[in-house]
């Protein structure tokens, strides 16, 4: 039986999220950006009218204002879109339970063996496509092969709405004219390196780099080779609730950030996310791990142990302390947070004096009553006093 694997990719996924609860932004040129008050930083995602003038991914605000005065500008709400791509996995799994997210806004499916329940891939695709658009208001592009890469590489070749298959049969014609640039995991200096090297295209890659590749980046050269050959062995691995090992968050900042105030509010708004999703799955964790990435790229982590816990605020106290033991002032650029060490639950002491609830159990109960209404009602509908206080200080006022 012949593997099938889509990758299925949300197509601007920042703004489109957006436009789901902002409507009169539809149609107009718009976009997600670091700080439209203060008309600092960049821009994350643009919409496809803000795209027609040029606007793009990681280009200046300024710049993006010079290219189209009239854009409308957001700032970023990462709770609202982690909500709505949970939406988009819940409806991705409902095809298949072997499902492995990517990232926030795109996951591989291995639909191998589902044509007697959703027909041949394309129809199947189709049927993923309305049923994201018609429920959610959201457009994605597919990509289906027999592997992991090809899908990558196909769901990339035609968006917004994109359906493509690119099995290795037809990796002469599809895949072999691209430029290297284009390959899935192939960043800028990689790309100069290669033409450096006489390789401009994946052809080249694949037919004069089978000992070029390894002599110049070794094990990454014969992975590039194989790749450029269209072949990849890689499964598609869903998180198994037993065995995971990790659950964390973390946000890459639209501006570096030097204040250590709004740095501990970045840290609750991850550990939040965290929590809740440590409580999903029931799993409590004895280490809590803080990670910090510099304006000049160099990462730090620093770990704490903490008796078993998937509560917020034990979660966040524990990341905000390394905070404080680490903090020099040196400008952040990403903040992420974790918990692990779920084989080593600490009991609670239990209390044969007080019949009362302890504090614990209480924050539990209200942390899950918590979880239940924003599975219900939308994340927004219970916020922290905290964050509250943070979001007026940056409120976005773009919009009406």
């Amino acid at each position: 039986m012949r593997r099938v694997v889509f990758l299925v990719d949300m197509n601007a996924f920042y703004i489109s999220c957006e436009q789901m609860r902002h409507p009169e932004i539809r149609s107009k040129p718009a976009a997600v950006a670091g700080d439209p008050k203060k008309r600092s930083g960049i821009i994350l995602t643009a919409n496809y009218e803000a795209r027609a003038y040029g606007v793009k991914t990681t280009m200046t605000i300024g710049e993006a204002r010079k290219r189209c005065p009239d854009i409308i500008l957001l700032k970023p709400d990462h709770h609202f879109y982690s909500e709505v791509s949970s939406r988009v996995m819940d409806i991705l799994s409902s095809y298949t339970p072997v499902l492995q997210q990517n990232s926030i806004d795109e996951a591989w499916l291995d639909m191998t063996g589902s044509d007697r329940l959703f027909g041949e891939p394309s129809a199947a695709a189709k049927k993923i496509m309305d049923e994201i658009l018609s429920k959610l208001g959201l457009w994605c592009s597919i990509g289906i092969s027999e592997n992991k890469f090809l899908a990558k590489m196909a769901s990339d070749m035609k968006k917004p709405l994109g359906i493509t298959e690119l099995w290795q049969s037809e990796i002469k014609e599809k895949l072999w004219p691209l430029p290297v640039s284009a390959m899935y995991g192939v960043g800028a200096k990689t790309a100069s390196k290669l033409n450096s090297l006489g390789l401009y295209t994946i052809g080249d890659m694949a037919t004069y780099g089978k000992d070029i590749l390894p002599r110049n980046f070794g094990k990454y050269g014969r992975e590039l080779f194989a790749l450029a050959n269209g072949e990849d062995n890689d499964p598609v691995t869903p998180i198994v609730r037993n065995s995971m090992k990790s659950i964390g968050r973390s946000t890459t900042m639209p501006r570096d950030i030097t204040d250590i105030e709004e740095a501990r509010s970045v840290i609750l708004a991850l550990s939040e996310e965290v929590g809740a999703d440590a409580r999903r799955h029931n799993k409590k964790g004895t280490t809590v791990q803080l990670t910090l990435k510099y304006s000049d790229f160099t990462c730090i982590t620093r770990q704490s142990q903490v008796p078993g816990t998937y509560l917020t605020k034990e979660i966040s106290n524990a990341a905000a302390a390394l905070l404080e033991k680490n903090w020099t002032g040196r400008p952040v650029r990403l903040i992420g947070v974790s918990i692990s060490g779920f084989g080593g639950d600490m009991p609670e002491q239990l209390s044969f004096f007080s019949d009362t609830i302890s504090a614990d159990a209480k924050e539990e109960k209200l942390e899950k009553t918590i979880d239940t209404l924003r599975e219900r009602f939308g994340y927004n509908t219970v916020k922290r006093a905290s964050l509250l206080e943070n979001k007026k200080e940056n409120k976005n006022k773009m919009l009406p």
